[in-house]
């Protein structure tokens, strides 16, 4: 283990060993702010202290079982013996850099996912309708939910565009890996002589933002109030209840239709454009992260295609990991956790590599 990374690792032992006294003296459990603080620090750092400990007493271990190779008698015991040791402190070594991996603050976040068709016509819009569909029965495998969806139709029965906002446990952290130009391979329903088109779709992945995440200077947002496009009857070509909310330092815009009242439609106006905001800023932080490793699966910039559905060959093929996999009518039907599975692993990898570094 390199030095430094001891250095810390120690440091941290040290601190919830005080913290273990802290909490255990009355002048701070009468103060219920402070020991609730000082309680949720002793046990986010516990894991690290008790993994350490276990390091420490590999490495005694060793260091005994090293003494035995000086006896001739005991000296294939020994040789035994610290192979296994050798392979349980790499393994707790490895324990101790995991758990001191940065987690991402947005993992428990619920998320704005949109989709728009890319290239392709009529037959990306199609694809967009099938990844939502595949999104939504992931969704069900999950138990979370979806709703304040919008959307815009195309002529074929897909979507040029449309996006929902996605809650329960840990939603951002299972989909953020999603962001990205998804390409599809396939014969269209429309194509008489049977040639293979290739379409895509743009998915966004945006963790919701709450206000102390992101803060917006009313003076910098300008609203634009219109008729909604969307279905809805004769109250829809009757009241102007669309938004649109453009926050002017950066160009960014949003605009909500969805709900009736245009008050609900400017809130939820400004809570996406939070989100894209906070979005913007995650793109930033991850381009800047890789663009410090000599080897990385990828940015998550949108401009990357980062995985391809091939209908002819039933192959699915995420790009990033490599990773090949068939049986595409269950994959969009959900059961996508294996592949998101994967990348989860191979991000955590980098971030350990670059945290040993």
């Amino acid at each position: 283990m390199h030095p430094s990374l001891r250095a810390k690792i120690e440091s941290i032992s040290e601190r919830q060993e005080e913290l273990g006294e802290m909490i255990c003296d009355p002048e701070v459990v009468s103060d219920k702010a402070r020991f609730l603080g000082l309680s949720r620090e002793h046990a986010e750092l516990t894991p690290v202290a008790l993994e350490f400990a276990k390091f420490i007493e590999l490495e005694r271990q060793r260091e005994e079982a090293r003494e035995l190779l000086e006896d001739p008698d005991m000296r294939e015991v020994a040789q035994s013996e610290l192979r296994e040791l050798d392979e349980s402190i790499a393994a707790s070594g490895a324990e101790l850099l995991r758990l001191l991996t940065p987690k991402d603050p947005n993992d428990d976040k619920n998320v704005i996912l949109e989709i728009r068709a890319g290239a392709g016509g009529d037959e990306a819009g199609l694809f967009v309708a099938d990844l939502w569909r595949m999104y939504g029965r992931f969704a069900e495998r999950r138990g979370w939910s979806i709703d304040q969806v919008e959307f815009s139709e195309n002529s074929a029965g897909g979507f040029k565009e449309i996006s929902g906002r996605v809650q329960g446990r840990g939603v951002y952290a299972q989909l953020k890996f999603e962001r990205g130009v998804h390409r599809v391979q396939r014969v269209p329903a429309t194509e008489s002589q049977g040639r293979i088109h290739t379409s895509t779709a743009t998915v966004a992945v945006m963790p919701e933002a709450e206000e102390v995440d992101i803060q917006l200077d009313p003076a910098d947002l300008e609203f634009e109030f219109m008729r909604s496009s969307g279905a809805g009857g004769q109250h829809v070509n009757t009241t102007d209840s669309a938004v649109r909310v453009t926050h002017k330092p950066t160009g960014l815009a949003v605009r909500c239709d969805q709900e009736k009242s245009q008050v609900k439609n400017r809130e939820l106006a400004v809570q996406r454009l939070r989100s894209k905001m906070l979005e913007a800023e995650i793109e930033r932080a991850d381009a800047e992260r890789a663009a410090s490793r000599r080897e990385q699966i990828g940015t998550g910039e949108r401009s990357e295609k980062i995985r391809t559905y091939n209908y002819p060959q039933d192959r699915i093929t995420d790009h990033r990991v490599s990773l090949t996999r068939h049986n595409l009518p269950g994959f969009m039907d959900g059961d996508i956790e294996d592949v998101l599975a994967a990348l989860r692993s191979e991000d955590e990898a980098a971030r350990m590599a670059e945290l040993a570094s």
